[in-house]
């Protein structure tokens, strides 16, 4: 058999087999999106680059990936962010991104072969996003979480209390985690804190994730929010997955 042949085929094989992640960026200016791969796994694109307003950009992943992906914004052309920075350079190349951002998140077959995604506020947040898979899935429970839309589209600078705002020259850039401003054991889950029964936000002090919550019911809010946030969707074989800043 010819040598080359081979190696097409293999190579064939494997992107066909790949997950696919199409990064759009709906926001009327530039974004520089994040990617952090999971230890162990993959920093896709070596961790970042530029995405100009309505552009878009599809990336080919192995079939288990697992990571997150972040929009930053005003970046310098030596990689400083006003939000989302990574250490001032724009391939983030392991390095994750400073809070407060949105996030997405994923793991790519998982556990009973699942791929698991979803948006978190648990490090705040800095640009509206959604991710949802677009084709090559199959349904499998048929619910809210089964191969549905999880995402934040809500512009909580807009709304965001005063307490957790961050704000530069032209406004509300970002908006704080009750963890990230506060650091206290209760709103950072940790401690005598940092399990599901002893960390409810409705016994905090201030309930910071009902905002985020009734803004963004899709999305995390704070560390034990899986049940209402957790997203599946069995590939068949493989996915495509859209992830979309300002949707």
């Amino acid at each position: 058999m010819d040598f080359k042949f081979v190696l097409f085929y293999v190579q064939t094989a494997a992107i066909t087999m790949a997950h696919v992640i199409t990064i759009k960026n709906n926001c009327p200016f530039t974004i520089w999106p994040g990617i952090q791969g999971n230890p162990g796994h993959e920093h896709l694109k070596n961790g970042g680059f530029s995405l100009g307003a309505y552009e878009s950009h599809t990336i080919n992943t192995s079939p288990n990936w697992a990571g997150r992906i972040w929009g930053r914004t005003k970046c310098s052309g030596q990689g400083s962010c006003e939000t989302g920075d990574c250490g001032n350079k724009i391939q983030c190349n392991g390095a994750g991104g400073v809070p407060p951002a949105s996030l997405a998140e994923m793991t790519f077959t998982g556990s009973d072969g699942l791929d698991f995604y979803d948006v978190s506020l648990v490090d705040g947040y800095n640009l509206p996003i959604r991710m949802l898979p677009t084709a090559q899935f199959s349904y499998t429970k048929k619910d809210k979480y089964d191969c549905k839309a999880a995402g934040c589209v809500a512009d909580l600078n807009s709304m965001c209390p005063s307490e957790l705002a961050v704000k530069t020259g032209s406004g509300v850039v970002a908006c704080k985690s009750a963890c990230e401003r506060f650091n206290t054991d209760t709103y950072c889950c940790r401690g005598a804190h940092n399990t599901p029964a002893t960390c409810k936000s409705s016994s905090w002090p201030k309930n910071y994730p009902a905002f985020f919550k009734e803004a963004c019911p899709d999305a995390y809010s704070y560390a034990y929010d899986d049940t209402t946030s957790t997203f599946t969707c069995r590939g068949n074989p493989s996915t495509k997955y859209d992830v979309i800043f300002c949707p």
